[in-house]
């Protein structure tokens, strides 16, 4: 080697020296020696609570005070079988406490048959026998009694006339036997006909999102104040949720419940008219007012509406892709409240009894007239 280039070597190797001995050197992140005293996951300096949105406290809120009232319904059946023996068949579902004295609304399903045996289960898993006071088989609805050993705690029964599509609903019942299960929703629709396994028809039930799976039957529906504003009833399809359940408005129960309390033999009011939903440009179309109503399409012979004179439809004419019943009676109004809604007629004869009256406010003909029917009842085999 050349000295020249060693001594120009030397001279950059004591610079170096100089260099690192005088001044702290960080070498590079992947020069750097892998050390344990780190977490292999990142997180915030300080440690804090979870924050909670105003929602989910609020869905906090109810289930901490819905759960505990809401319990869970065992039922068995004893059937004959082909050759005489009898068999026990186990049902399950869910009910609600309405009081602290131990009486449960539920669906009539959920408790239906003879010679059977209930057991209630509470949110604190004792048991007790419980005994059907009333059945409503044309809503779905019962209502069972225990005899607690101290006042249950219970939830307040809200209003289901005013609800309004999209408004926020909370489920909660025992799915598939899994108990104190909360889901949460809105109200998808309002109105909803349906028939149930028997082939009776559910009249103006509430159609909701919130996941409602076997097992839920019988449990609240409850709106973001914690009331009761239906009992969940149905499920669309034979399965599992998909996002189409079904509960009895709460009304009907408060009727049910009533009726119970005054010592009113229990049946279901008939008015014997089937109906269409008019209004808009199709109300223009037919020369009716465009406030919208129902336009009777059928008066049933023998029942309370041919008694009182209501007329069905005289002719059909096809509007669009739709069969509609011309010429009967127009209704505008029950009881003084517009039947501007689909389900004005089921949800106005929800509150009343065999026997009740009903005023209704019609147009016929271009004028306007009242006419009040005395309602019948319902026969039992079309409950």
């Amino acid at each position: 080697m050349k000295p020249r280039t060693l001594l120009i070597g030397l001279v950059i190797a004591a610079g170096f020296v100089w260099v690192t001995s005088t001044r702290k050197w960080d070498p590079p992140a992947f020069l750097r020696p892998i050390t344990n005293t780190g977490n292999l996951w990142s997180e915030p300096q300080v440690a804090k609570g979870a924050g909670l949105s105003a929602d989910e406290i609020n869905n906090i809120e109810i289930y901490r005070t819905a759960h505990n009232a809401t319990v869970h319904i065992s039922s068995t059946v004893y059937r004959r079988g082909w050759f005489g023996q009898i068999i026990p068949e186990p049902g399950t579902g869910s009910g609600f406490l309405i009081n602290g004295d131990g009486r449960i609304l539920t669906n009539y399903h959920v408790v239906s048959g003879s010679a059977q045996e209930i057991v209630v289960t509470l949110a604190d898993k004792t048991k007790y026998k419980g005994e059907v006071l009333v059945r409503d088989p044309s809503n779905d609805l019962a209502m069972i009694r225990i005899q607690p050993k101290k006042k249950l705690a219970f939830l307040k029964l809200g209003d289901s006339d005013n609800l309004q599509v999209g408004q926020k609903v909370l489920a909660i019942g025992n799915p598939f036997g899994l108990d104190g299960t909360l889901t949460t929703g809105i109200i998808s629709s309002l109105g909803r006909d349906l028939r149930d396994e028997q082939g009776r028809m559910l009249e103006g039930t509430i159609q909701t999102d919130a996941a409602i799976n076997p097992g839920n039957s019988g449990g609240p529906l409850l709106d973001s104040q914690g009331s009761v504003i239906g009992i969940n009833t149905a499920i669309f399809g034979p399965g599992g949720n998909i996002g189409i359940g079904f509960a009895m408005p709460v009304n009907r129960a408060k009727s049910m419940l009533e009726g119970f309390q005054s010592g009113k033999r229990f049946g279901r009011p008939r008015l014997g008219v089937s109906v269409l939903p008019v209004h808009g440009s199709l109300a223009e179309l037919l020369e009716l007012p465009v406030q919208g109503g129902l336009l009777i399409q059928e008066v049933l012979p023998g029942t309370a509406a041919e008694e009182a004179g209501l007329r069905g439809a005289r002719r059909f004419v096809v509007v669009g892709n739709t069969e509609v019943g011309i010429g009967g009676d127009f209704i505008l109004a029950i009881d003084g409240v517009k039947a501007d809604r689909s389900d004005a007629l089921s949800r106005a004869l929800s509150r009343k009894r065999p026997g009740d009256v009903v005023e209704l406010s019609i147009v016929r003909g271009g004028r306007t007239m009242d006419v009040r029917v005395t309602l019948g009842e319902m026969p039992e085999d079309r409950f």
